[in-house]
């Protein structure tokens, strides 16, 4: 019986490797949507959560509540084949344009907290002088308070990017062509599961580690500049 981590399962890797790096490429795609998409809902819903106007705070409540307390795996299941069953006018969205909603909206869930506590960090007499002077409530937020706070809310935020990288791999559930579902697929056709594994967990870490380790350089640089 051949050992696992025999050479010549390593070389079978290898030479499937494009499989895998197309892989990477999509999840790298779905990272990038599904971002700016929960960057978009998390500065609303954000900038919602500490507006005074109490419909606008329990709206932000209810989004950040719902998805913070639903699993991702559920979403993907209602969005890709629950919704064109409620109605035959709805079709059923691409594997990568479902993965980009659901990853995205589960996430602007998470930076919504993560800009709101920003927010929160900025004295709440800069936004009284600014709605005294006459700027709308947008723009106090875009031009003097989100300014001010951004230094507070990179490195949390940085976290939630690595995050939202990592859950980029639920969209296996659905068949989607990303680095885990080509990895199972691979690895289960092949017999063959530790390079196969090995390599996902490393292709994974190519794309986190540099974000994490910035997120921990901000996250010192802040705390020295505070001390001082």
């Amino acid at each position: 019986m051949s050992s696992a981590f025999e050479w010549s399962n390593w070389l079978a890797y290898f030479a499937d490797f494009d499989k895998f790096l197309w892989g990477f490429l999509f999840t790298l795609q779905i990272s990038i949507g599904a971002l700016l998409l929960s960057l978009m809902l998390g500065i609303v819903f954000g900038a919602l959560s500490t507006n005074t106007n109490k419909l606008s705070r329990a709206i932000s409540r209810c989004y950040v509540e719902f998805f913070q307390n639903t699993p991702l795996l559920v979403h993907f299941m209602i969005v890709y084949y629950g919704l064109p069953l409620i109605s035959n006018y709805i079709i059923m969205p691409s594997i990568y344009w479902t993965a980009v909603i659901c990853v995205g909206l589960y996430h602007g869930a998470y930076i919504a907290e993560v800009i709101r506590s920003g927010i929160e960090s900025v004295p709440r007499g800069q936004t009284e002088a600014a709605l005294s002077q006459g700027f709308t409530y947008s723009q106090t937020m875009s031009q003097i308070i989100l300014p001010q706070a951004i230094r507070t809310i990179l490195p949390p935020m940085t976290n939630q990017v690595v995050n939202l990288i990592k859950n980029t791999s639920t969209v296996a559930i659905i068949s989607g062509a990303d680095i885990m579902f080509v990895t199972k697929s691979w690895s289960a056709l092949n017999s063959n599961y530790i390079p196969a594994f090995a390599g996902a967990a490393l292709l994974y870490f190519i794309l986190c580690f540099p974000l994490a380790t910035w997120a921990r350089r901000m996250e010192e640089k802040n705390k020295n500049a505070y001390s001082l």
